[in-house]
């Protein structure tokens, strides 16, 4: 579950697929996980009543807080305190126009800077 850092009307996102993951682990449980600036798949599951989106359907949106640890080249460790992710369209752009809270600065190396610019802080 996700919760959603936008101002699209979506307040929290069930992930359903990972893309452009392949798992790692063999069996039953064998499940790709997604880290911060993955795209993945979403089936909203709380919205408000002015949501521009539709809930039937399946939407993409891209990880910018998980809780756990990201380690960076400098040997330094950043974590957050919940997982949180921006709607996005086909073209990669946020549907919102506003981004609540701090976001990772690995969205840089992974081209949402229009996130990165919308984000009121980059961590």
């Amino acid at each position: 579950m996700l919760n959603i850092a936008d101002n699209s009307g979506v307040k929290t996102a069930q992930c359903i697929k990972v893309l452009g993951k392949v798992s790692s682990r063999k069996g039953k449980s064998a499940r790709p996980s997604a880290t911060v600036g993955d795209v993945v798949c979403v089936a909203i599951k709380k919205h408000l009543p002015n949501c521009q989106l539709d809930d039937k359907k399946v939407h993409k949106c891209v990880i910018i807080r998980t809780k756990y640890p990201i380690r960076r080249t400098d040997g330094s460790y950043v974590r957050f305190d919940s997982n949180a992710a921006v709607m996005i369209d086909a073209e990669r752009n946020p549907v919102g126009t506003r981004i609540f809270g701090a976001v990772a600065r690995e969205l840089r190396e992974k081209n949402f800077m229009k996130i990165i610019s919308l984000a009121s802080e980059v961590v």
